[in-house]
């Protein structure tokens, strides 16, 4: 076979950089340590800061770092894995969910959820705040978006707002015949909200799974759901529901 124009391209200097640096977390720092700050790093290798600060952030894209506000960049722990279960006939809330209510608004979705739910552009629906912990740390937040008409029976007298709300929310809801539900996952960086929630710092990597729940021939519901990518490695299974499983050794920080 012949040589390809993409086999004549130099490896990039921050990709070279990574696989040294990568090299230098397995021998020399151990899980949690503090990385040494971008001037001492970058004069130790020789190369321009810009030139390392590119290779940090593809280590922390592939969860071997951690950026950590008022702490530094840190050596992260090997990735929880999360089992994301086929099962098609289960609501958000339902016996069994990690998800813990936070909070519920009535608000204007964004253009896209609002184009799945199949709503008006300026018809709000009702936001649902999920949060996920383990061992006390957060791993993943969510944003539930509920249209007026999955849930028609909602009174807002017993539960006006808050968590309260939510679950009312998420008790109404249950009362469709669920029919199905798909999910898309991908890449993306956390937005100022996700991250403070998440103890991240703006910008930094995440995982999006958005799933659309479908009753009565339409989208009932549309959870986005932000993981945090440095320390969630997600799997896919007919287990069913959603289950972390933890190093037996190490734990996230």
């Amino acid at each position: 076979m012949g040589t390809t124009q993409l086999d004549t391209v130099p490896e990039p200097k921050y990709w070279h950089l990574r696989t040294v640096l990568s090299e230098a977390l397995d021998s020399e720092f151990s899980v949690g340590e503090i990385l040494p700050n971008e001037r001492d790093l970058a004069a130790r290798f020789g190369v321009a800061r810009a030139t390392l600060r590119q290779a940090l952030e593809q280590l922390e894209l592939e969860g071997r770092l951690q950026r950590r506000r008022g702490v530094g960049t840190t050596v992260a722990p090997p990735r929880m894995g999360v089992a994301v279960g086929s099962e098609q006939h289960v609501w958000p809330g339902a016996a069994g969910d990690a998800w813990q209510p936070a909070d519920c608004s009535v608000a204007v979705p964004p253009p896209a959820v609002a184009k799945v739910l199949e709503t008006e552009s300026d018809e709000q629906v009702h936001v649902v705040r999920r949060s996920r912990m383990t061992h006390g740390q957060p791993v993943a937040a969510e944003l539930l978006y509920i249209p007026a008409f999955s849930v028609p029976e909602l009174s807002g007298i017993d539960a006006p707002a808050g968590v309260a709300r939510a679950r009312a929310v998420l008790r109404e809801l249950q009362r469709l015949d669920l029919e199905g539900q798909d999910r898309a996952v991908e890449l993306g960086s956390a937005r100022a909200d996700d991250a403070k929630e998440l103890d991240r710092l703006p910008g930094a990597p995440v995982l999006v799974v958005t799933t659309r729940f479908v009753a009565e021939g339409r989208t009932a519901a549309v959870s986005v759901a932000t993981y945090r990518a440095d320390t969630c490695r997600l799997t896919f299974g007919d287990s069913g529901g959603v289950e972390i499983h933890h190093d037996p050794e190490r734990r996230a920080s």
